[in-house]
């Protein structure tokens, strides 16, 4: 990724959202190509391989989940499905899917640009992580070597459920992580459904980082959907 200019795919049908998105993006120095269509979407996608995927579902050959779908089985390349369709189900869905955050229509312009910043940040930080083998989210460090985890210099103590719970969320910062994904990885299949195992753990991890249960920042609550981890 080139980190003076990223560039962007955006894939959507309509127009003006494609052109009041690359107005947006080019002013903040990213690169911008253009797909009015999943099928063109998907071509561009994996002969220009982008540094990050901007998906609407609403497309008029193919839908946007089965354009997710297929970028995912071919590449790695960072999607942010960007759509009207606000349901639950639909969001958890798409996440499962592989993409790594979903945006709502009509959506503010800042909020939209700090997404994108944080999944290239994430992208980053994963192509580096074989090399340095240690996570990192603001003062939060996880060294993956010695399994030891401190915040502001301080080390925490956590069970290997914490600790995974935990280095699942540093691995994808900013970006939310389904709550089926992280019992299905740590708990297994047969678990996806335990949520309450999730839940426990969670408050553990929000107490021994002194975050606060009312109003998070470390790790912030999508209802219904799953957690993000800041970068604190």
């Amino acid at each position: 990724m080139g980190a003076d200019h990223p560039r962007i795919l955006v894939v959507d049908d309509e127009m003006q959202i494609r052109r009041f998105l690359r107005i947006s993006l080019t002013s903040q120095g990213y690169v911008v190509s253009e797909a009015e269509t999943g099928g063109l979407g998907l071509l561009m996608a994996m002969s220009d391989k982008p540094d990050l995927v901007l998906l609407d579902l609403g497309l008029p050959d193919i839908d946007g989940q089965e354009v997710l779908r297929t970028i995912r089985d071919q590449s790695d390349i960072p999607v942010v499905v960007v759509s009207v369709r606000a349901s639950e189900n639909e969001k958890v869905a798409c996440l499962d899917a592989g993409a790594n955050d979903y945006i709502t229509k009509p959506f503010g312009i800042q909020e939209l640009l700090a997404r994108v910043r944080a999944v290239l940040r994430q992208r980053r930080i994963v192509n580096e992580v074989d090399i340095s083998r240690r996570l990192q989210a603001g003062e939060l460090i996880i060294d993956l070597e010695t399994r030891r985890v401190t915040l502001s210099s301080h080390p925490i103590k956590l069970t290997p459920k914490e600790y995974a719970v935990l280095t699942m969320l540093a691995e994808h910062p900013g970006r939310v992580i389904t709550q089926t994904q992280l019992l299905k990885q740590i708990w297994g299949p047969v678990h996806v459904a335990d949520t309450h195992y999730l839940r426990i753990v969670i408050s553990k991890l929000r107490h021994k980082l002194g975050d606060s249960s009312d109003n998070p920042l470390i790790i912030q609550t999508e209802p219904g959907v799953g957690y993000r981890l800041s970068n604190v």
